[in-house]
């Protein structure tokens, strides 16, 4: 995902959401200086082409809020992986609505706070349990 980001590479301030297919196929990228909206941008994508979101992955570049989580809740997509940290509110809302949540998503490293039953293989001894 980093690689694909021209404008943060350009201004080095902005953030990024995108789209993942199960095998881990990047779909879809979109930039904005706001992080809700580069999200907004990316769900928008799938919606306008009639990309299939049930069975999709949101990577976004900041910290998953409250708010961050019910826009892949209303698109049906059912897992969202934060780059940062989550709020308390994320780790709530994500749990009341069985999202899978994963935050400081880190090469070989991240942590589950929501959803760990949809993950599958093994998930190394470097991802901690948040649930």
């Amino acid at each position: 995902m980093t690689g694909e980001q021209t404008l943060y590479r350009t201004t080095g301030g902005t953030h990024a959401a995108a789209v993942f297919d199960r095998e881990g196929r990047l779909l879809v990228l979109r930039e904005d200086v706001g992080r809700h909206n580069a999200l907004d941008k990316a769900i928008g994508h799938c919606l306008l082409e009639g990309v299939a979101t049930e069975d999709k992955v949101i990577v976004t570049s900041g910290r998953a809020s409250g708010e961050l989580v019910l826009k892949p809740v209303a698109a049906g997509v059912p897992v969202l992986a934060a780059m940062s940290a989550p709020t308390a509110l994320a780790v709530t809302w994500a749990e009341q609505y069985r999202l899978t949540l994963i935050a400081f998503l880190k090469p070989r490293r991240a942590n589950i706070y929501a959803g760990s039953h949809r993950l599958t293989g093994p998930l190394g001894a470097s991802t901690e349990r948040h649930e």
